[in-house]
């Protein structure tokens, strides 16, 4: 495990020799999260990012535990000197404070009810040779394992001719997660993992990389889980553990109606304000 030093957030060469100018806005976010991350503590292993090419496009496939599990992922893309556009829920382009950050950073809006628009984006920034970020599961996974797969990734793997580089992040959400309440703790270890690349063949189906896909992430999520450094405190901090595992979060098969809900939309949440939202997630009354 490392942490982040103060070297690493001032370094003139962190994004390569010559970084891309419309990408300042990308970068300078980056740096900020990492001096959060110096501020906090936070350990990071981070294993594979040789697996992510140099140049040219592929598929980040990760799992989702963590509302920040795409900051963790963009910085294991650090050392191969790439950035990532993720694709995220067009809602969060739509708030008056992330949205500008989002659209600066060049990521892709995905609109649930209609998201041919989104697809053919990011084929089209997959063929112009960037690395397009998804979280094929589409919501934050309950059970803390994972879900069933939609397709789209998959789709535009084939049809952009790219690989798709499996990922496992894990340890994130014992600080942010869904259903939690955000909770600032120093030094919590952060795992990120890239897999080998997982090459459509010719004339593949589509589902058939789907499956060596999940394969692989699966894998992947079991080998950081296995490897963590940190054990609960006690039987009131199992929650961040799934139930194959000891913990207490819901099993696969409990979690995939309350995920399915979210993904739906049909997840019933109180209104709040925004004052409210932000005591709530402090923790505070």
């Amino acid at each position: 495990m490392q942490t982040v030093r103060w070297s690493d957030v001032v370094r003139r060469d962190l994004f390569g020799p010559a970084p891309d100018r419309r990408d300042r806005p990308y970068r300078l976010v980056i740096r900020v999260f990492l001096v959060v991350l110096k501020a906090f503590g936070f350990r990071f292993d981070v294993r594979g990012s040789e697996h992510l090419p140099r140049h040219g496009g592929a598929v980040v496939a990760s799992n989702h535990v963590s509302y920040f599990d795409f900051t963790y992922l963009e910085l294991g893309a650090v050392p191969q000197h790439r950035l990532v556009r993720f694709m995220a829920k067009a809602s969060v382009f739509d708030h008056r404070l992330a949205g500008p950050v989002m659209r600066a950073m060049q990521h892709i809006p995905v609109d649930r009810t209609a998201g041919l628009a989104a697809f053919d984006e990011a084929v089209r920034a997959l063929q112009d040779g960037q690395l397009v970020g998804v979280f094929p599961e589409a919501t934050i996974s309950s059970s803390f394992t994972v879900q069933e797969l939609k397709a789209g990734a998959a789709r535009m793997a084939v049809l952009a001719g790219v690989p798709i580089v499996p990922a496992a992040v894990w340890g994130g959400h014992r600080v942010a997660t869904k259903n939690r309440r955000v909770t600032l703790r120093r030094g919590v270890p952060v795992t990120v993992l890239f897999g080998e690349p997982v090459v459509p063949e010719p004339g593949e189906k589509t589902q058939s990389v789907l499956r060596r896909t999940r394969a692989a992430m699966a894998e992947l999520l079991d080998q950081a889980q296995r490897d963590y450094p940190d054990a609960p405190a006690g039987d009131d901090d199992r929650w961040w553990l799934p139930a194959h595992l000891g913990g207490t979060a819901p099993t696969p098969e409990r979690a995939r109606d309350i995920d399915r809900a979210d993904v739906q939309g049909t997840a019933v949440t109180p209104q709040r304000t925004l004052g409210q939202k932000v005591r709530h997630l402090l923790g505070r009354r």
